[in-house]
């Protein structure tokens, strides 16, 4: 895992050096193990490196010919790759080298024959091009912008900002849609001017221009397959046996994120199968607040299968301290408060000595896990179209509704509506376009890279999403509970985990927390410059006071969190504030 950038000259001269050294600085974080740069005619490249595989041999930039390419993921199926081209001959054992040879010999084509995730580029110096891929899901990020005088690209908006390349401006729309839905969509983020690589999108960019766009879906486009439970029992344990077992393809030590639901528990299981020492769990729990606290459950599904099971506890304490620290990493924003412990677990994983850690994002988009997909099977006229609320509406809290943060979420839904496909599917692609990239994959991506630690999703693989995606609707969601067949597998895979127990959902009480420190809160952010644009100062004091009235309204709570969380991101990432000390500290810093 990594960091990535480069600058691509419109007049052919060559690359600013010192561009390439404000890039690599600011990329530092992604890459604690070393840097290289490449530099030809009018192109220059840098990279980060997070070592995972290849400790030895495998820095980068990597060439093959007249070719250089600089990449930020893992390919899990390089071993295969490697075997299938006799002919090759290899100059490093690392997993980006066969994307390289297979450039050369496929074209852009190359792409569908990875299995992985990544976020690439290639400098093909004799054709004069750039090409620029992100993996399927949009698991690793890439972002770039245009110039007058070229074209630059990096793992983090933040990076270009921070060479001088592109200045922070904010994106009204674009903001928007964050306070709406607490996460964006689609290619333009908060920044003018930054734009992202689309999940699976390729670019080509010829004379500092892009030239030409594709894209490789994540998602098969037919509906789903006939296929009995018991077939489809072994096909699961088949392919989950496949994919865990590639993504824990590795150099050094690794470990998972494990909160005793569905998704980590089938995850434990099978590592637990494919590993001869204790799978190293990591849990996060919440002591001394209302919410559930998932560690009671965890410990126990840990100790049925030997797991060396580590627990960090996130307190009101954490809260108020390290808030400003997760602002400041997540540049493209995401307001999930899940961003909270998954900080602190990636922080523990790195103290720990683990580089590498698995997760469960996915199992609820693939395998129908969200309460919303069970309006999305009603049959008519009781169905509900999966349409989300904005978190600040009827609150009175902003000078103007804004109309047009849907329509990020409404082309996702018009894209994912293919013909064939169940009501089901529709939501689930509909999520797999928006709500994973743009709040999961982020969130995981940058709080753990913000202590060289690397994310890894095995329910995200592409022989995953060929076989659940089909699935029928009735193996996702029976008798009103979702992942059905996941929970039919943990019968026999891990029965600690008690699969058909009703669940409390997963949450974080910050609410609750804010609750107790409302009234404080409230006139800070009442004149908080980045809220003062939107918001009635009077009524941000009216919520914060509201809320401390009643003790944690989860409604006012939401709201309370989004505002609270988009204030220090704004005064970080568009007025350039270094947020220091607590939560109260840098809202009292001035520009």
């Amino acid at each position: 895992m990594c960091g990535i950038a480069g600058i691509m000259t419109v007049d052919g001269s060559g690359p600013d050096g010192g561009l390439l050294d404000r890039l690599t600085a600011a990329l530092a974080h992604r890459g604690p193990d070393g840097h290289g740069r490449h530099v030809s005619g009018n192109v220059g490249m840098v990279q980060t490196r997070l070592a995972i595989i290849d400790l030895e041999t495998g820095d980068q930039p990597i060439y093959a010919g007249s070719t250089a390419l600089v990449a930020n993921g893992e390919i899990y199926n390089y071993i295969e790759l490697r075997a299938a081209m006799k002919e090759t001959t290899f100059t490093t054992g690392s997993d980006c080298e066969p994307p390289l040879h297979l450039y050369l010999s496929h074209g852009t084509d190359f792409i569908d024959k990875l299995r992985g995730m990544y976020a690439m580029a290639i400098h093909d110096m004799a054709a004069g091009r750039l090409l620029l891929a992100r993996d399927p899901f949009g698991i690793k990020p890439l972002y770039y912008a245009e110039m007058d005088w070229g074209f630059a690209f990096a793992s983090e908006p933040q990076a270009l900002i921070s060479a001088g390349m592109v200045t922070a401006t904010l994106d009204p729309s674009v903001r928007d849609e964050l306070l709406a839905l607490q996460f964006t969509t689609g290619r333009e983020t908060p920044f003018k001017g930054i734009g992202r690589l689309l999940p699976g999108e390729t670019l080509i960019v010829e004379a500092g221009r892009i030239i030409h766009r594709h894209r490789r879906s994540a998602l098969p486009e037919k509906g789903p397959i006939q296929i009995s439970t018991q077939e489809a029992l072994r096909k699961l344990d088949d392919v989950l046996d496949d994919v865990v077992g590639v993504h824990q393809r590795s150099d050094v030590p690794y470990g998972m994120f494990f909160s005793g639901g569905i998704d980590s528990s089938v995850l434990l299981a099978m590592m637990t199968r494919l590993n001869e020492k204790p799978v190293r769990a990591l849990t996060a729990g919440f002591s001394g607040a209302r919410v559930h606290d998932e560690r009671d459950h965890a410990r126990a599904v840990a100790a049925a299968v030997g797991a060396d099971h580590i627990e960090i506890d996130f307190s009101e304490s954490d809260f108020w301290s390290l808030l400003p620290e997760v602002a400041a990493a997540v540049d493209d924003p995401t307001a999930d408060y899940a961003v909270l412990p998954t900080y602190k677990l990636a922080a523990k994983a790195r103290a720990e000595g683990l580089k590498v850690v698995l997760s469960g994002e996915g199992g609820d988009e693939l395998f129908g896990g969200y309460g919303r997909y069970r309006h999305a099977i009603r049959p008519w006229p009781f169905a509900k179209q999966m349409r989300r609320k904005s978190i600040l509406h009827g609150l009175g809290l902003l000078r103007a509704e804004a109309p047009g943060w849907r329509d990020g979420m409404a082309a996702a839904e018009r894209g994912a509506a293919l013909p064939g496909r169940t009501p089901l599917q529709v939501a689930q692609a509909t999520d797999c376009a928006d709500w994973l990239p743009g709040d999961l994959l982020t969130k995981l991506d940058r709080c753990l890279m913000a202590h060289g630690v690397e994310g890894r999703v095995p329910f995200l693989d592409p022989v995953m999403a060929d076989f659940a995606y089909r699935l029928p609707d009735n193996l996702k969601i029976k008798r009103g509970l979702g992942k059905w067949l996941l929970r039919r597998w943990l019968e026999t895979g891990l029965p600690a985990a008690r699969p058909f127990a009703r669940k409390k959902g997963f949450s974080v009480p910050v609410g609750e927390w804010i609750a107790e420190r409302g009234r404080d809160l409230g006139p800070l952010l009442s004149h908080d410059p980045g809220l003062a644009e939107i918001c009635d100062p009077v009524a941000v004091r009216g919520l914060f006071s509201s809320l401390a009235d009643k003790g944690g309204d989860k409604r006012l709570g939401k709201a309370a969190w989004t505002l609270l969380f988009y204030a220090l991101w704004h005064r970080r990432h568009m007025q350039g504030l270094a947020l220091g000390g607590d939560v109260f500290d840098s809202l009292a810093e001035k520009v």
